[in-house]
């Protein structure tokens, strides 16, 4: 029951608005001690489990180096690029990056793509340079529905393609639910079968990109 007290810690570091990091490594050595263990065993268990999962630790090194890249001037050259580019679209540029994100995704590569490293600093600004090229500085509701598709269509590619790859954790994930529920099917037949749906799923979202040209169109009576 002792062992409790570091779900406290964390509500009451949570509430106080403290760090979050220093907040759990306080709740975990709280309740190590609250169960019976001394301060090195405790130390001891975390540095343990912080280096058994380091690896997940390693995609958070792209932060600091988005950040770098955008407080260089990153957006604007992207936004320059691309509102020089008559020929582009926002449809067609989400069109296009739909296609080389399923396609990568469907290689194993989700790291080419993700939010944090290609939409916001990269895809969004493109696509509203090339909005404000052809309307001008647009209103805050444009500029979220630009956004919002941007993140969409990073998500639709990936979520997409990921399961053509036999070796990523949906596929394999996908083939232990159906053995759990007594339906054993081998992980290659589950990434040939994601292929029709991932083709009907950039077809669907290509039509939406179209659509969304359309709304982003110039009125005549504005032209």
């Amino acid at each position: 029951m002792m062992s409790l007290l570091g779900i406290a810690v964390v509500v009451a570091g949570l509430v106080a608005r403290r760090n979050p990091v220093l907040v759990v490594t306080l709740a975990a050595i709280v309740t190590g001690l609250a169960g019976g263990l001394d301060l090195v065993a405790v130390i001891s268990a975390i540095g343990k489990g912080f280096n058994d999962a380091r690896y997940i630790s390693v995609a958070f090194l792209v932060l600091p180096v988005i950040g770098l890249c955008e407080r260089a001037g990153l957006q604007g050259r992207a936004r320059a690029l691309v509102g020089g580019l008559r020929a582009v679209t926002v449809g067609r540029l989400f069109l296009a990056y739909l296609l080389v994100r399923q396609v990568s995704a469907s290689l194993g590569l989700l790291s080419l793509g993700g939010q944090a490293n290609m939409v916001r600093p990269l895809l969004a600004p493109m696509a509203e340079a090339d909005d404000e090229a052809r309307r001008g500085p647009p209103d805050p509701a444009r500029r979220q529905l630009i956004r919002a598709h941007a993140a969409a269509v990073d998500n639709i590619g990936a979520f997409f393609g990921e399961d053509i790859f036999i070796a990523l954790g949906s596929v394999l994930l996908i083939t232990a639910v159906l053995r759990q529920n007594h339906l054993p099917v081998e992980p290659l037949r589950v990434a040939l079968w994601a292929i029709p749906t991932a083709i009907v799923a950039f077809v669907v979202h290509a039509v939406r990109l179209l659509m969304l040209d359309a709304r982003l169109a110039p009125r005549k009576e504005e032209s």
